[in-house]
């Protein structure tokens, strides 16, 4: 082992001033066995056997108990729901801010067009005066018309879109129509008016 020959004492301003320090190994002392780590009486183990026991539970941790037994199919059913609308919200939230921002940088002329479709919607309420069909009707009608005046392409893209959609709602309509039809106006009773009998 070695032995420091010379010790340094002063003030703590001299901690930062750097000095030589000298060892030498110290022949007289007789060699010590090194202790090992599980000798130490820090990490020993003790000797008793540790036993878990649980306490026994109030009437407070009961009841609790129960309360969460009890809500845990309306919290399943509010994630199930938060994890469907999130998408939704996120998607409603960006097209929030990219309308926000093309209203900022909007082209020359918008606000204008804008201006003439929104009168084009009151005008339509104000002829669709007495019906509520004609309320429905009326205001989007005239809005539409007014914007495919500005608008014409995107007037046809929609206008198509649109009738494609018509079309398949009127024949899913006409099928259910015509499966309750067979169902509550012909029945077996009745083959007087049938094709095959004549």
């Amino acid at each position: 082992m070695f032995k420091v020959i010379r010790r340094s004492v002063g003030p703590a301003s001299l901690s930062l001033l750097t000095f030589k320090v000298c060892a030498s190994l110290q022949r007289d002392s007789p060699h010590k066995t090194s202790v090992k780590v599980n000798e130490l009486s820090l990490y020993s183990v003790p000797e008793g056997q540790s036993k878990y026991v649980e306490e026994p539970r109030t009437q407070l941790e009961e009841s609790i108990s129960h309360l969460r037994h009890y809500c845990e199919p309306y919290t399943s059913w509010c994630q199930e729901m938060y994890s469907q609308t999130k998408p939704k919200m996120q998607s409603l939230v960006q097209w929030g801010l990219d309308s926000y921002e093309y209203l900022q940088n909007a082209p020359p002329g918008f606000f204008p067009r804008l201006g003439v479709i929104g009168f084009a919607g009151i005008v339509g309420l104000l002829l669709a005066r007495g019906s509520k069909i004609k309320k429905l009707v009326y205001p989007p009608g005239f809005m539409g018309l007014a914007a495919s005046l500005y608008y014409p392409q995107q007037a046809i893209v929609f206008v198509q879109v649109s009738g494609e959609k018509l079309y398949d709602w009127g024949l899913r309509g006409y099928i259910v129509v015509e499966d309750l039809w067979k169902e509550n106006f012909q029945k077996p009773g009745n083959v007087k008016n049938s094709p095959g009998n004549k």
